[in-house]
């Protein structure tokens, strides 16, 4: 009798799990998205990461993606990147310099499984000190299913502890300066900005027509998911979509398809930011409408910006 010492092969299941919550700034595990990273070449990398069919805040709307979820993706592939593939030290800040996306919302449709998605990211004009990055850009290509479906561009700033409290002004105590923040104004009505809940609001409105109040609620789960001592940068991408929506007349189905804003200074949580919004002719292909948004506090602008609009 013939007995055979070979194990038979089995297939083993691959398996996936998210970044450390810690390489992407975020205290909440759901609101992880990246799920891996491999150098490719030259300050060049691939990210990879998974949307959820539905999320909480980045709501899906008449059978797409929300596009602050690809702008989200994208945030976190900065700190990510910068930690992991450029050794930079917990506790580090990084600020926004700019930062723009266009996309296909077509390749945004929701489908029955969760969608992965491939981030390929180029980076460049690295400025260095001591050995650690202190500014970059990047620049992205996202693809589905080996299919392009957005670019985006950015440049970041990265400070250590004691530039950034520098920086700040005094202001860097950030869990003092995050309990000290007012109490948000009541929201503008959900169908005007569109969204479908209330807390997820993020403009008040003025007796002004295309002006509107910041409204910066720090209870909210999402937008600040931990203490920050100034209005975080997705809170003001979000404005940028909800006052274009605003100022667009075209009756849905649309989306947002793309966004450029570029950032001044920090928008505090001691004085009010005022929003102000009016529509300039389009320029994308395909979009109905191109919103300017300028956003001022204390008299000084803090963030310039524009958006589209285009119909599904």
């Amino acid at each position: 009798m013939l007995v055979s010492t070979e194990r038979p092969v089995s297939s083993q299941p691959v398996l996936t799990t998210t970044v450390a919550r810690e390489f992407v700034h975020r205290a909440a595990f759901a609101e992880v998205f990246l799920t891996g990273w491999r150098e490719t070449g030259q300050d060049a990398f691939t990210v990879t990461a998974q949307w959820p069919r539905s999320h909480s805040f980045y709501s899906s709307e008449h059978g797409v993606y929300d596009p602050m979820l690809l702008a989200e993706t994208i945030r976190q592939t900065f700190p990510l990147l910068a930690h992991a593939a450029y050794q930079m030290p917990f506790g580090y800040q990084l600020s926004w310099s700019n930062f723009q996306f266009t996309l296909n919302p077509q390749a945004m449709l929701i489908e029955r499984t969760p969608a992965d998605i491939e981030v390929r990211v180029r980076c460049s004009d690295i400025r260095y000190q001591r050995g650690l990055p202190a500014s970059m850009s990047m620049h992205h290509e996202i693809l589905r299913a080996g299919t392009p479906i957005a670019v985006a561009s950015t440049r970041f700033g990265c400070h250590s502890p004691r530039v950034y409290e520098r920086l700040r002004s005094g202001r860097a105590n950030i869990a003092e300066v995050f309990a000290g923040a007012p109490t948000p104004p009541p929201p503008a009505a959900c169908t005007e900005v569109g969204r479908t809940r209330s807390q997820d609001v993020v403009l008040s409105p003025t007796a002004e027509a295309g002006q509107w109040q910041l409204r910066l609620d720090t209870d909210h789960p999402v937008l600040f998911d931990h203490a920050v001592d100034h209005a975080p940068g997705m809170l003001l991408l979000e404005a940028v979509r909800q006052a274009s929506t605003a100022v667009d007349a075209g009756p849905a189905p649309a989306v947002l398809t793309a966004l450029d804003i570029e950032f001044h200074r920090y928008v505090e949580f001691a004085s009010p930011c005022w929003i102000a919004a009016e529509a300039v002719p389009p320029v994308s292909a395909g979009a109905r409408s191109r919103t300017r948004v300028t956003a001022r506090q204390d008299g000084a602008a803090v963030f310039t910006a524009s958006g589209d609009i285009t119909p599904l």
